[in-house]
């Protein structure tokens, strides 16, 4: 009896674990697709080439279906326990906030224009954004919604889950229920994958890609200057392989100018129990550098979003 009384206990420890397990926090939003559908595209000047990218504010402005769809699908994400960033509460606060960011300038004034996506995703800090299509099919008195959900990794853009599906027609129901009704079929498949790619970056490290760029200097440094034995390159190969999560990295690039990591696993958490971004990671490497044995004296770090951190040595 007192066997069986461990047993079952150590059986409720497991499942409560489980239930405990943590989930990647979530962000809906309409797809590039449905807003190039319904005219909510806007441009930004990327220094000095015509971007598009959706425009959030004026979708949830001027489409009175929008908001109640987010809010159905943020319903059904919360009910099976995603942690939430909403939409429209964070675009408020870019609004509403002083330090919105608008560019980051080196000392010249030149620098790397911070657009609007950029700024949503930063200040969300959301794991994974849903991206979500749909259209209203009409047959006779009855109506139903075809939709496509999309998981984005949002600091790579990379795809990790999708899922599309029609409802059934209906005469009465209203667009957010009819969409709730049709993604309900399919969402808890969804779910598990976006949680199998976010127990990998637990397990493996978030991924982020890292620019290393030489421009002009009066020291003459280079990626080939040699530091106490060692060329700058292969220093900061080494300090990359040390701070990467199993020592997850691929060198694309490797020239005396430009050196550039893809696939490079950190930690989704720093020490601290924060989430950390490429440019913690990028900050920690010009504070390596601006240190022993290298000592170099102009260098700095650009934020050029949640995935991907860019260091110039030397002016721009």
């Amino acid at each position: 009896m007192k066997r069986f009384i461990l047993a079952a206990a150590a059986v409720c420890l497991s499942l409560a674990a489980m239930g405990q397990a943590k989930k990647p926090s979530i962000m809906v939003v309409p797809s590039d697709l449905w807003c190039n559908q319904n005219g909510y595209m806007t441009t930004y000047d990327n220094q000095g080439v015509a971007t598009y990218i959706p425009d959030y504010r004026k979708a949830l402005m001027d489409n009175a279906q929008l908001l109640p769809v987010i809010s159905q699908l943020n319903g059904l994400m919360a009910d099976r326990g995603f942690p939430l960033k909403n939409l429209e509460s964070v675009l408020k606060s870019i609004d509403n906030s002083s330090a919105e960011m608008a560019a980051v300038s080196a000392s010249d004034g030149s620098g790397v224009q911070s657009n609007p996506l950029m700024q949503l995703r930063n200040r969300a800090r959301a794991d994974i954004i849903m991206q979500l299509t749909w259209s209203v099919n009409t047959m006779g008195p009855k109506q139903s919604v075809t939709y496509t959900l999309q998981g984005l990794d949002s600091y790579t853009d990379k795809e990790i889950a999708t899922s599309t599906g029609t409802g059934a027609p209906s005469f009465t129901a209203e667009l957010p229920v009819l969409l709730s009704e049709a993604v309900n079929a399919h969402i808890d498949e969804f779910c598990d994958r976006l949680q199998s790619h976010f127990e990998d970056l637990l397990e493996n490290g978030r991924e982020i890609s890292l620019d290393i760029n030489v421009f002009d200097n009066d020291e003459g440094i280079n990626l080939e200057t040699d530091f106490g034995g060692k060329e700058l390159k292969e220093i900061i190969e080494d300090w990359v392989n040390d701070n990467t999560v199993n020592h997850r990295y691929n060198l694309a690039d490797d020239t005396e100018l430009n050196m550039k990591f893809e696939s490079v696993r950190i930690p989704i958490y720093d020490e601290k129990g924060r989430a950390m971004a490429a440019n913690h990671f990028g900050r920690s490497l010009v504070k390596y550098l601006k240190g022993e044995p290298c000592n170099i004296p102009l260098i700095k770090q650009i934020n050029a979003g949640l995935g991907k951190s860019i260091i110039i040595i030397g002016n721009k």
